[in-house]
């Protein structure tokens, strides 16, 4: 006999557990299927996003950083230390005690709004019917009214590059046991930038080969020229249109043979090589026979725009579906679907998602770039300011970087927001919050900034769209 629910979750993650968590909001019966353990073999509910990549990356991003300006940053504020050095296993178990504590508040979560959780492999039947392996070895078999799928990704492995002890993922790169002399990235990627500094800034020697022509190709090409220049002062070695075609593990390291961007063959020798190429759909054994969803040929869940699959009652969010893979993305996909279910307007806007690498500097941007208004032939116009003229920014010895803002040449509507430089992970939303509501580059410009603060930089890229910024020559 099946336990009945109103809707069931398969999928812990970010678009899961968010899924879970507001209908449970709306009066609903809820139940949430995930198979994920933590590394003391305990149920850790949180997906991917929480347990392996953005908040244990950010733990290490925060800690390198900290290190990295011991010895290249503090001198100019007549900070002086003897022989910094890196305790890793004190760094790792940091980050390994951040994820506990955000599992198991996620698993508090969950008993507070009354969502079951049940701990293994969900596999959706016929019939909105969800079979549950579970880590005890026992079966036990569930059925909703609307079932919820939120399988998430899977790290890509190359055929020619099998993880294991040298070669690892962004798993692996998050538990190394100690700053590895020479690390090699294949990808150069938000994974492949934010792990590689991650480990440059304790002390690899760094080498990143990226397979496309141009750097950061989806940002604007100002922004990756700049903070492809800040990477490079850094030390970070980024060969572009390199490609990778075998590797092999010897004794003096992993040998890596590639092509670069003249067609020459190259072979770099590693201690680890991190493979940062991408992720997929984790869809694998995810549907039975019979089920009416249909996948792509990516292996991802094929959804309408609002996330119906083709079979009645069963929905799919998060990185399984279309559209970027991106936590926050996940989480707006989730909400929305558990309204819509409960008879509520549910709705995700997919032109103002942000995007985030949270290097340093960091680099943001929200709409389109200048070379997509182009090359569709939008009329606009364009602002943009540097740190350096932000006395903040150079307070605080960060001048790298500027913000630009792109609004219609007719309506004055902002159409697009790009930023390189100290804490724009933060300041994007401004442009994420004006597109929302529709406004315009002078509606930003005419809000009051609070002085000395980075955010200046985005008020008078705004004054900048119309010649009118006080601080730069227009």
């Amino acid at each position: 006999m099946s336990d009945q629910f109103d809707v069931i979750v398969i999928g812990g993650g970010p678009a899961g557990y968010h899924a879970a968590i507001r209908a449970a909001q709306l009066g609903k019966k809820v139940a949430c299927v995930d198979a994920a353990l933590g590394k003391d073999g305990k149920p850790a509910l949180g997906g991917t996003c929480l347990r392996v990549g953005c908040i244990p990356s950010k733990a290490l991003l925060d800690s390198s950083r900290q290190f990295w300006n011991m010895g290249h940053l503090f001198a100019q504020h007549g900070i002086s230390f003897e022989k910094p050095a890196i305790d890793v296993a004190r760094m790792v178990a940091r980050k390994d005690a951040i994820v506990k504590q955000f599992t198991g508040g996620i698993a508090a979560l969950f008993k507070a709004n009354k969502v079951t959780a049940y701990h293994g492999f969900g596999q959706l039947q016929p019939g909105r019917v969800v079979t549950v392996k579970q880590h005890d070895g026992t079966t036990v078999e569930l059925k909703a009214t609307n079932v919820i799928l939120a399988a998430g990704s899977d790290s890509i492995e190359l055929p020619f590059a099998r993880f294991g002890e040298h070669i690892i993922d962004n798993v692996g790169a998050l538990d190394l046991p100690a700053v590895p002399k020479r690390l090699g990235v294949i990808g150069a990627g938000v994974i492949g930038l934010e792990l590689g500094s991650v480990w440059k800034r304790l002390g690899a020697e760094v080498t990143i080969l990226e397979g496309l022509p141009d750097f950061l190709a989806a940002a604007d090409a100002e922004v990756s020229k700049v903070a492809a220049r800040e990477f490079k002062k850094q030390g970070l070695d980024i060969r572009l249109g390199c490609k990778v075609s075998n590797t092999e593990v010897k004794a003096d390291g992993v040998h890596v043979s590639y092509t670069d961007a003249k067609g020459a063959a190259q072979t770099l020798v590693v201690d680890k090589l991190l493979v940062a190429v991408g992720r997929r759909a984790a869809t694998r054994g995810l549907l039975a026979e019979g089920t009416g969803v249909t996948l792509s040929e990516r292996g991802q869940i094929v959804v309408d725009d609002h996330c119906h699959t083709a079979a009645e009652g069963v929905w799919a969010v998060g990185d399984c579906v279309r559209g970027p893979m991106l936590a926050h993305k996940g989480f707006e996909e989730g909400i929305a679907v558990a309204e819509l279910i409960a008879g509520l307007p549910g709705h995700v806007n997919y032109d103002t998602i942000p995007n985030v690498i949270y290097t340093e500097p960091e680099v943001a941007w929200v709409g389109r770039t200048e070379e997509q208004l182009k090359s569709e032939g939008v009329p606009y116009k364009a602002g943009s300011f540097p740190f350096a003229a932000v006395g903040r920014a150079v307070a605080m010895a960060e001048p790298a970087g500027f913000v630009k803002v792109l609004a219609h040449a007719e309506t004055d509507r902002v159409l697009g927001m790009h930023l390189v430089g100290a804490n724009v992970s933060e300041l994007v939303h401004e442009g994420v919050l004006t597109m929302e509501f529709s406004g315009a580059a002078d509606d930003l410009a005419r809000i009051c900034h609070a002085h000395p603060s980075l955010s200046e930089a985005v008020h008078d890229a705004a004054m900048a769209v119309h010649k009118r910024a006080i601080h730069k020559v227009n």
